[in-house]
């Protein structure tokens, strides 16, 4: 077989020019890489050494295999893999070799830093036997380590003794003078002479020397420094007896010590000389645990020598300000000025002083106690008072909102100061000082909330706001007591009972003495009375104030947020399920019961009267009330399930009582929509019965087709009055209701009207062209449903009964039976409607019956 294209067609070979042959071209690479796959090599030899057919005729299709191409290739390959065998072989043994060589310099290394590292070890147990002096070899290897410790701390002891030995004899010398020469020269110059240290040195010898006379002579003179002796005659000396007064006379030295410690402090405090002030306060820590020193310290503080005189300012600020304090609708204007000024002053100089104090004295965190104790038991304690008692004069919530906004920010205070460090400074303050700036904080507010106090005063606060804000719907309701003939009329005897009480205990509150002038103009303005109304027994109301109102329903709401929010925030969380508990029951019996109740009492009354109505249709005004009743109640629910609830969950006691009293409370006032809706109904279904009993008899028989022409054109009359009427229910309806309550009302209200017109068709004889005319008025009910938004409440097609009724008047007897083929329940009913038929004696309508 001749060469072909195919022996050039591997690819890993090419050919040159003169056609030969060049063995396949790859490297130790090509075996290196991960993509390496034996099988798929060898398809790429074999691939490479198959002929390329280029040809489709007969020829080349019968043409047979040559092997040779395959040969030569796998030849080639074959030699090229033997020759990258060998220089893989030979670069192996090279890295051998290179391995080898390194394991050997390695091991070199490790044996010559091992031989160092023993050597190191041997030096330092020599340099630790010669400092310990151990004995090694038999050798005394005392080099003075041990030793010389050993000597400094006897050495030590020595000198301690040497110097107890110096002051026992000292001591010894002070007593035989004060016992025999009854003075102490000696004590004297040391305290001249010594410095601050001698001082240091006297008040302590002094104190063991009066030890000593209380022992030795029991019944010597009165202790003036805090001991009590008796003082009697003077007796003769006897064993262990002095004859001078030593317990007199060493107290005086100590007073005298004590004064001349006490002013030399003052002096070295007048110059800033802390080195000096701590000398003298370590002296004076014998003298009543430092107490002296320390009052000193605090009582000349330039901070309340000039606090002194502004604490008796009057509390000021401008007229606005204390306007908005006790105006409910308006934001808090924060924390009084003045008290602001000094909580910010006092910040400062803690800070400041903290850092004097630490220097000053060794005891600084007594010293720093006793600092904020007179801080905050004095000046801000005092300025407290005044701002909560200014407060108090005008209003109950001025006096809330001033205790909240001043305890805000004393607490901020506390928080600053604890921060800050102050003796720890820049770290946080020590646990003593955390506990007394705690202590202090609650000690200031303590008189505020004992017992019940506090929420006592936040109960009076809504009661007396609630009052105001109600006060024109209480006195509209209650001068309604005749049967009503409107809405805004109407009132159950209950209720008048209620707001009757209710707006005799308010106006009873105004004429009180003790009502602040400012409070009584304040809840005047939210009564809506003017000053002269208040001497007045009738006051006016118009029909407005009678309406419930969803923004007066929201203000309640938010005074009452606020009043829950103040608790959580001033009463620390132990009492506040009893306080939501009692707020809660405020809102309940003003907004549920006075507020809500009275509205839909009056409401259901109304609704009940228009159900006799004869002449007129009945006034369904009062359904606009029903809207922002329903918006309140879903306020009410909403505020007491989201916030009022959660806040009683510590105790499920409370929390359960609650549960049940705003359920029945809700339970009550749904009821009494639920009435509402349902007498409007009644009202709205038997005006629709009366509409109807006006049809006369001839709509359904015109004596002639002009007559049935005519009445084509449009519906009857009484058809004409019915949705005349209940279109202009369902525009109230719409406008008073939504959701599910809206789809309910229209789909009983369509139910009502199919059951009465079907009820009304079964007492007329219809004719064939009245027929038409009973068709035209059924879809004028049917249209006038279909246009209402009935949701889902009202099944699809249910007043399609209405025209299937018509339809029986106007077809013949073949599709009647059609019509009635079944039988059943229903075509009894239709039945009925067929015997009304004006032809129903006629033979076709006969045999439809009979076969019923």
């Amino acid at each position: 077989m001749p060469a072909t294209a195919a022996d050039n067609a591997s690819i890993y070979s090419t050919t040159t020019r003169s056609g030969s042959v060049r063995g396949p071209a790859f490297s130790l690479d090509t075996f290196s890489s991960k993509d390496y796959i034996v099988k798929d090599f060898i398809e790429a030899l074999s691939d490479s050494a198959i002929p390329a057919r280029r040809g489709s005729g007969p020829g080349n299709q019968q043409a047979a295999f040559d092997p040779k191409p395959l040969i030569r290739t796998f030849e080639h390959a074959l030699s090229r893999l033997g020759s990258l065998s060998e220089e893989l072989e030979s670069h192996e043994n090279e890295l051998s070799g290179a391995v080898r060589r390194a394991e050997s310099q390695h091991n070199q290394n490790v044996d010559s830093l091992g031989r160092k590292l023993e050597q190191a070890i041997d030096n330092f147990q020599r340099l630790d036997s010669s400092l310990n002096g151990s004995i090694s070899d038999g050798i005394d290897q005392d080099a003075g380590g041990n030793v010389a410790v050993r000597i400094g701390e006897r050495l030590e002891e020595l000198d301690r003794q040497r110097q107890r030995a110096q002051d026992a004899k000292f001591l010894i010398q002070c007593w035989m003078e004060v016992s025999e020469k009854g003075n102490l020269s000696t004590l004297e110059d040391v305290r001249r002479l010594g410095g601050g240290d001698g001082k240091v040195r006297c008040a302590h010898i002094a104190r063991q020397l009066l030890k000593i006379s209380i022992r030795l002579d029991p019944e010597g003179t009165p202790h003036l420094n805090g001991n009590s002796g008796a003082k009697g005659p003077k007796k003769r000396p006897g064993a262990g007896q002095s004859r001078y007064p030593t317990r007199e006379i060493i107290e005086k030295f100590l007073e005298s010590l004590e004064k001349d410690l006490l002013k030399q402090f003052d002096e070295f405090y007048r110059r800033q000389n802390f080195d000096g002030m701590r000398e003298c306060a370590v002296a004076l820590r014998d003298f009543s645990d430092g107490a002296s020193v320390m009052a000193l310290f605090v009582n000349q503080h330039q901070f309340f020598i000039d606090r002194s005189q502004l604490i008796t300012e009057e509390v000021a600020g401008d007229n606005e300000t204390w306007d908005r304090l006790q105006d409910p609708d308006a934001e808090p204007p924060g924390v009084e000025p003045s008290l602001q000024s000094l909580v910010d002053e006092v910040r400062i100089v803690v800070q400041e002083e903290s850092a004097i104090i630490k220097r000053a004295f060794p005891y600084y965190d007594e010293v720093l106690v006793r600092f904020l104790q007179r801080v905050f038991q004095q000046s801000i304690q005092q300025r407290l008072e005044m701002v909560l008692d200014k407060a108090n004069q005008l209003s109950s919530l001025a006096f809330l909102r001033s205790l909240q906004a001043a305890r805000s920010y004393i607490a901020a205070l506390v928080d600053d100061l604890k921060s800050h460090g102050l003796t720890e400074h820049p770290e946080p303050v020590s646990s003593q000082v955390a506990a007394t700036l705690d202590q202090q904080l609650d000690d200031l507010f303590v008189p505020y909330f004992v017992g019940s106090s506090y929420i006592e005063r936040e109960k009076k606060n809504l009661e007396e706001l609630y009052s105001s804000l109600l006060l024109k719907f209480t006195i509209y309701h209650s001068r309604k007591r005749k049967m009503p003939t409107t809405y805004f009329g109407s009132l159950g005897q209950r209720g008048r009972e209620l707001i009757s009480s209710a707006r005799d205990a308010y106006m009873d509150r105004l004429d009180s003495t003790d009502l602040p002038p400012s409070q009584k103009a304040m809840l005047m303005r939210i009564a809506g009375l003017k000053d002269t109304d208040s001497e007045k027994k009738d006051i006016e109301v118009t029909d407005e104030d009678g309406k419930l109102s969803l923004p007066n329903a929201k203000r309640m709401l938010k005074w009452l947020a606020e009043g829950v929010g103040r608790g959580l925030e001033l009463s620390g969380g132990n009492e506040t399920p009893k306080d939501v508990q009692a707020l809660l029951t405020l809102l309940l019996s003003h907004m549920g019961e006075l507020y809500l109740e009275t509205a839909l009492d009056a409401a259901a009354d109304h609704a009940a009267a228009q159900e006799s109505m004869t002449k007129t249709p009945p006034d369904l005004t009062y359904l606009s009330s029903l809207r922002t009743a329903i918006s309140i109640l879903h306020l009410l629910q909403t505020s007491t399930q989201t916030v009022l609830l959660p806040l009683a969950t510590p105790n499920l006691t409370i929390r359960r009582e609650i549960e049940k009293a705003t359920t029945n409370s809700l339970a009550t006032l749904e009821a009494k929509i639920s009435t509402i809706i349902n007498r409007t109904l009644d009202a709205a279904l038997a005006w629709v019965t009366r509409c109807l009993a006006q049809q006369k008899k001839t709509d359904f028989r015109p004596k002639d087709d002009d007559d049935a022409l005519t009445s084509l054109s449009t519906e009857t009359p009484a058809c004409k009055t019915v949705t005349t009427f209940l279109s202009r229910v369902a525009t109230q309806a719409t406008a008073s209701l939504d959701g599910r309550n809206l789809g309910l009302f229209l789909a009983e209200l369509a139910k009502g009207l199919r059951s009465a017109v079907l009820e009304h068709l079964r007492k007329f004889s219809v004719s064939l062209a009245g027929g038409l005319v009973v068709s035209k008025d059924m879809n004028g009910y049917v249209d006038l449903v279909r246009g209402w938004p009935t949701g889902e409440e009202l099944e699809p097609g249910a007043m399609d009964v209405l025209v299937e009724v018509a339809n029986l008047f106007v077809i013949g007897p073949e599709a009647l039976r059609e019509r009635l083929r079944g039988g059943g329940h229903e075509a009894m009913e239709l039945r009925q409607y067929v015997m009304r038929r004006e032809d129903v004696g006629s033979v076709g309508v006969q045999a439809v019956l009979t076969a019923l």
